[in-house]
């Protein structure tokens, strides 16, 4: 079979080193480019990166040298994997789509563009059929916090609420690998995030959308939220109370969230978890400490009704579900939708 050839923009960056460990011994998926900023372009990835991922650089990868990210040094791959940070993404990626180059990207213009599917792809994988008869295909993931806590909400969606609140403790990795000082951090929660309370109920909207007209129209949901950095390293965390007017079955709820697995329909997903949200009946769980290791998953604890507030805590790798493994779990459902 012959492998799918992808580039990686943003490839020295948390994401992009994640990605390139996802991507380094992949079925079908052949990691052959790698690039960054244009001041590394020409060296030798194992010497201009500051690796910060477990274990070595892949070897593969340690000595490739790193390309531009201009449309001539990307026209001979099959997909674009975008690790870029958002004020460098926008033109580059536009650049890539003008020119004919299918992009797949984690950055955040265009999220909300009708015409653009935002892939949460247990969520909403019907979503990528607006793309079956464009030439080039242009794809976004959500907000790593929007992937997250969107998981366990579609049963929730559906039942009379009146409104969501999501309370969301983000890890320090959200920004990125100097996107805070440590004295900012250290010891200290900080109490606002700018963007994320507006982008999580937006990008949770569009992906429980549904496809009309070759576009997605968002659906209509309640959803505030407040969002807050927290000093760990790794996981989004988030406590969502729904307000609800009768009280839900807690047993039943949790049976379809423990066996909830739309992807199953598809072969050959090597980045699926068999189980995308795993329910714990543990009081203290679940943790950043103990429940982020594998990524993919989704953790979901605490689930309980009171006073008309059905609530749960709800975690899940920022890095892994939340940007680099869903990027990677989005091109393997579209393998096998037959768009690649």
């Amino acid at each position: 079979m012959d492998k799918i050839k992808v580039s990686l923009l943003g490839a020295t960056g948390m994401v992009g080193q994640k990605m390139v460990r996802l991507l380094a011994d992949h079925p079908y998926i052949d990691l052959v480019k790698l690039s960054a900023s244009d001041s590394r372009t020409g060296k030798e990835y194992g010497r201009t990166v500051n690796w910060i991922e477990q274990g070595p650089i892949p070897e593969r990868y340690r000595n490739m040298r790193m390309v531009s990210s201009t449309p001539e040094d990307q026209k001979d791959v099959d997909y674009v994997l975008s690790a870029l940070p958002p004020e460098a993404a926008e033109g580059v990626e536009v650049e890539l789509i003008k020119n004919g180059i299918n992009v797949i990207s984690n950055a955040s213009p265009f999220r909300m563009s009708k015409d653009i599917p935002l892939l949460n792809p247990e969520l909403n994988f019907e979503h990528l059929k607006i793309l079956e008869e464009r030439d080039t295909k242009y794809v976004k993931n959500p907000n790593c916090t929007s992937a997250i806590m969107a998981m366990p909400l579609g049963e929730i969606l559906d039942m009379p609420y009146k409104r969501i609140s999501i309370v969301s403790m983000q890890a320090i990795s959200g920004a990125g690998y100097s996107g805070l000082p440590y004295m900012s951090i250290d010891d200290n929660i900080i109490p606002y995030i700018h963007g994320e309370e507006e982008k999580i109920p937006a990008e949770i909207s569009k992906m429980y959308g549904s496809v009309r007209d070759n576009n997605i129209v968002n659906r209509k949901t309640r959803i505030n939220v407040t969002s807050v950095r927290v000093p760990v390293k790794i996981g989004h965390m988030g406590i969502i109370n729904v307000e609800l007017d009768e009280e839900p079955d807690l047993e039943k709820l949790k049976e379809k969230m423990k066996n909830f697995a739309p992807l199953k329909r598809f072969s050959g997903l090597y980045s699926a978890p068999p189980h995308p949200i795993i329910v714990h009946e543990e009081e203290d769980r679940p943790q950043n400490a103990l429940d982020t290791f594998n990524g993919m998953e989704v953790h979901v604890g605490r689930i309980s009704y009171r006073d008309g507030i059905l609530r749960m805590v709800v975690l899940g790798n920022n890095l892994v579900r939340g940007a680099a493994g869903i990027t990677v779990l989005t091109m393997e459902t579209m393998k096998q939708m037959n768009l690649i």
